[in-house]
């Protein structure tokens, strides 16, 4: 099962740190965040990521080509032109780095990953946010339902926009200010290959016309994820996520060095 990570938005509201680099490429404890995604996905056996790439994604690529290079210990023998190395590389993923455009927005980021998508279940997420969700449950409460898409609603601040439900099926999506009971979209999705049918092209926003036909149609469901959840959107959270990490208490660090 492939993991989506769209990494490819302007983080305009972090833009002390976007005008250099991609969002996802923010560190923290001296690792992008996308890493820290990819290792809590990989934590539950979840390894060929697919990273929609968009503003300055050859910095992600970049990132990756040298993590495959430089990472562990090398001997390097200048005179014979050979390199050694010494330690077995920690990761063990497969990673499709794919442009999807500078524009291009979140739902059109997916429907350009279509090739990829095509034979079956997969993970999506946004490349700013990590969680301690259990990706086995979340898998498995996809199957049990049945339906084309789970989303992972969370309880963050009401500045987000909102899920409104019936026992576990979303009724309703809003992007605009919370109501309900106070649960939002926080990512961590599964979605099967119909769903990008629900999308019509680069410009459309995945929150809003697809999940909300999706809801309409009673195929949206959520997995109530009450939590550690946490996204990246301004410094103040940036800082939040580097003192859990610094302090040894981040919640979302579920693998083992």
């Amino acid at each position: 099962m492939k993991v989506v990570v769209l990494a490819g938005g302007l983080g305009t509201r972090l833009a002390e740190e976007t005008e250099i680099k991609p969002k996802p490429m923010i560190e923290i404890g001296h690792r992008p965040i996308l890493w820290h995604i990819m290792k809590h996905y990989a934590h539950y056996g979840y390894k060929e990521f697919a990273i929609a790439l968009g503003y300055k994604g050859e910095l992600i690529k970049r990132y990756f080509l040298d993590y495959v290079e430089l990472e562990g210990s090398l001997s390097i023998n200048f005179q014979e032109r050979h390199i050694e190395r010494h330690d077995h590389h920690p990761e063990d993923w497969a990673i499709h780095l794919v442009d999807t455009g500078l524009e291009t927005i979140t739902g059109g980021r997916l429907k350009r990953l279509a090739p990829l998508l095509e034979d079956g279940t997969f993970l999506m997420t946004y490349g700013d946010g990590v969680s301690n969700v259990d990706i086995h449950a979340l898998v498995e409460f996809h199957r049990l339902h049945g339906k084309l898409a789970t989303v992972s609603a969370v309880r963050p601040p009401a500045r987000f926009g909102g899920l409104e439900f019936e026992g576990d099926r979303v009724v309703r999506f809003s992007e605009k200010p919370q109501a309900g009971e106070g649960w939002i979209n926080g990512g961590f999705f599964v979605l099967e290959p119909q769903v990008l049918d629900y999308i019509e092209g680069d410009a459309t926003h995945f929150e809003r016309e697809p999940l909300e036909h999706l809801a309409n149609d009673g195929q949206l469901v959520a997995y109530r994820h009450d939590s550690f959840w946490q996204c990246m959107d301004t410094l103040r959270d940036k800082r939040l996520l580097e003192s859990l990490w610094a302090e040894n208490q981040a919640p979302w660090k579920v693998w083992q060095d």
